[in-house]
């Protein structure tokens, strides 16, 4: 098990370890090592199109991360007075949220939001004008499907740090006249604040990575992975193993910040 353990990893991280390694090329052509620089990486920072790019990832990411994590707490919080068959019924609507191919949800929040679009732009018209502003795929769309998406991972990891919590804390506040809303700001958001924002790292870092989904509803807008995948179709340079190195490490900073908070707060 051991050997087939080392295997699986060899398998899933030499890949990623190749295009560091050519991110650092000093020649123009991918597969063809001629020596070390780090000039693709200054040719990626000054491409104003990566830069546009990785200026619309990092505000909807943080915009849904947000939006995700507000959200996800709350409803985390208001999950753990649920009881029976109901809460079997959330448990599962949640981990399917978490299960289903990013393909399928892509699809179908770009079915949504079209319908939504269609049925709110003649109503605006109507109630404006012609200069009404019409309703569209963009900027917004991306932060609604990311922060739904997201929005399941701050709840599974809010709720893991709320059932290891006292709820003996909670009546004490209670007996003692505490309004729900003040109990919940001096004990539990204290108490879980270490899951709120390791989940909100999660939500960044998958909303910033994220492909497939962007790719339906991001209209005439351009993430950092739809800008990547455009360019490696007229072939892979060393910039695209630049971009994708620094995305790695920034993701790798991210998700490993998001452990470390979760593990000292268990210690």
């Amino acid at each position: 098990m051991r050997i087939y353990a080392i295997a699986v990893y060899l398998f899933l991280y030499i890949p990623i370890g190749i295009i560091a390694l050519f991110s650092l090329n000093a020649g123009r052509h991918a597969t063809q090592m001629t020596g070390f620089s780090l000039q693709w990486y200054a040719r990626a920072l000054d491409n104003p199109f990566v830069l546009e790019a990785l200026k619309t990832s990092f505000t909807v990411a943080l915009a849904s991360a947000l939006c995700a994590t507000v959200a996800g707490t709350l409803a985390a919080v208001a999950l753990q007075g649920v009881r029976g068959r109901l809460r079997t019924l959330y448990d599962a609507a949640l981990y399917m949220a978490v299960m289903v191919p990013g393909i399928v949800i892509g699809i179908a929040t770009l079915i949504a939001l079209v319908t939504v679009f269609d049925l709110l732009n003649p109503v605006l018209t109507g109630l404006i004008g012609d200069g009404a502003p019409q309703l569209g795929l963009g900027k917004g769309s991306l932060v609604a499907a990311h922060g739904l998406f997201t929005m399941a991972l701050v709840v599974v990891i809010v709720r893991a740090r709320l059932q290891g919590m006292d709820a003996s804390l909670m009546e004490a506040a209670a007996d003692l006249g505490a309004p729900p809303f003040r109990s919940f700001l001096q004990i539990t958001l204290p108490q879980i604040a270490p899951a709120v924002l390791a989940g909100f790292l999660l939500a960044f870092t998958f909303s910033f990575d994220d492909f497939i989904i962007a790719f339906f509803v991001a209209g005439s807008e351009t993430t950092l992975p739809i800008y990547v995948f455009s360019s490696i179709r007229r072939g892979v340079t060393p910039e695209i193993n630049a971009i994708g190195t620094m995305v790695l490490l920034a993701s790798l900073v991210l998700l490993i910040t998001a452990q470390v908070i979760l593990r000292r707060r268990a210690r």
